[in-house]
């Protein structure tokens, strides 16, 4: 396949538009980034035209695939109502209900329009509630990209300081100072109990499952001890669940894993690409909004937004995509095991059939620097040339389906796939 079509448009865009692109995560993809006219299901065209089989949907928000039937009527009809009341709207309400139907810890809800900001108004709570001003975050974990938690995402292990005790290192040019934030090793329970101790911290916040970064799980007991550690001081316990939310299992990693967090943030598949987040959580904490935290935005619930997010949770609760991905996506990942083996290529697929990851190595490791041995660079040239074949994954590793994924996609996939490989010998 051919993209010169896109890299022209990029590079005549470029002169209007910073790097031609409105996000910083778009600009590093091979070849170049590109330039869509259309999406449907699970099949995107560029502007030279070429059909690609879809993996990155939208970066994780297309549980349904691009325009679902029950979602596009909703925004739709909603058109014909209102757009944005600056107030609230029935649709709100019903969405807010369902989310406290599938997620454990919603026991009162607050929407937002992006995760990264459903991460701010957490950590206000947090240090509201708690009177403390110290935040845990993980290595290799990414909240977003304010600048209180934009730290050691994906650091050079030369800044990095020792494991047990890594050195914050900042995610931009640019951010201020850590400011009260903590990095610890992830998977292991002993440093964060240590650091818990001193009674000073307002929150812990993490990826339940370490998507963001090498698609890493927790080990076994990992979140029980965790959750124990918070307890035992005071901490309340974040949950980071814009990936794992609805895709691990309805109720996101906490319902999967039976672990409880006291707040958690979700978005991305909450309205199938619709720009909606959610700061959702126990009850105390979360009553903090009401008249001492302050938590606004002009566009949190804006009436379209809501009527897609509540015609997505109405699918979701319905359990119809979790069973449909559940064959497709089980089928994908045992057809890509299958041909890694038969090339005799060292690869994990690790993770769920609606989000998982692929890795170019053969162990299992437990937090960020012990993924740093798998064969990045030799995956990020898979997928670039898995691009040329007609299929679009991310260089990362993460592949995310959904339910208008079938068989005959999964198996055109696989063809391509299998055609890459061939070409690595």
């Amino acid at each position: 396949m051919q993209f010169d079509a896109s890299r022209q448009r990029i590079e005549e865009a470029s002169a209007l538009v910073a790097g031609g692109v409105n996000s910083a995560f778009r600009q590093g993809i091979a070849p170049h980034p590109l330039v869509f006219t259309a999406a449907d299901g699970p099949i995107l065209t560029d502007l030279d035209g070429n059909r690609l089989i879809d993996y990155f949907l939208g970066m994780g928000p297309m549980l349904l695939g691009h325009r679902p039937a029950p979602v596009v009527e909703a925004a739709r009809a909603q058109l014909d109502r209102s757009i944005l009341v600056a107030g609230q709207t029935e649709l709100e309400y019903a969405a807010a209900q369902i989310l406290a139907d599938l997620v454990p810890s919603a026991e009162l809800v607050r929407f937002a329009v992006s995760g990264s900001e459903a991460v701010q108004a957490a950590l206000r709570v947090a240090r509201a509630v708690t009177g403390r001003s110290t935040v845990v975050k993980f290595e290799g974990h990414y909240h977003g990209w304010f600048d209180n938690v934009l730290w050691s995402v994906a650091p050079d292990l030369g800044d990095a300081g020792p494991a047990e005790a890594p050195v914050p290192v900042p995610g931009s040019a640019g951010q201020q100072p850590t400011d009260g934030v903590v990095v610890l090793p992830w998977n292991t329970p002993e440093p964060l109990a240590e650091r818990l101790a001193a009674n000073d911290v307002a929150a812990v916040i993490m990826e339940p499952v370490m998507f963001n970064n090498a698609g890493i799980l927790p080990r076994p007991g990992y979140l029980e001890a965790v959750r124990a550690a918070c307890d035992a001081t005071g901490t309340l316990l974040v949950f980071d669940e814009v990936i794992t939310g609805f895709r691990v299992a309805p109720g996101g990693a906490q319902q999967l894993y039976g672990v409880t967090p006291d707040l958690t943030i979700l978005g991305k598949a909450l309205a199938n690409g619709f720009p909606v987040a959610a700061l959702v959580g126990r009850r105390e904490p979360m009553s903090a909004l009401v008249g001492k935290v302050l938590h606004g935005g002009t566009y949190n619930t804006q009436s379209v937004a809501m009527a897609a997010t509540l015609a997505t949770l109405t699918e979701i609760a319905g359990g119809e995509p979790h069973r449909r991905i559940a064959v497709t996506g089980t089928r994908l990942m045992e057809g890509l095991r299958k041909e890694f083996a038969d090339a005799g290529v060292d690869a994990q697929i690790v993770g769920f059939p609606a989000v998982f990851q692929v890795r170019f190595d053969t162990g299992q490791p437990r937090d960020y620097r012990e993924a740093l041995v798998a064969d990045r660079a030799g995956y990020a040239r898979f997928a670039a040339r898995l691009l040329e074949h007609g299929v679009r994954v991310l260089p990362r590793g993460t592949w995310f389906v959904s339910t208008a994924h079938d068989d005959e996609h999964v198996d055109e996939t696989l063809a391509a796939v299998r055609a890459v490989l061939a070409e690595r010998k």
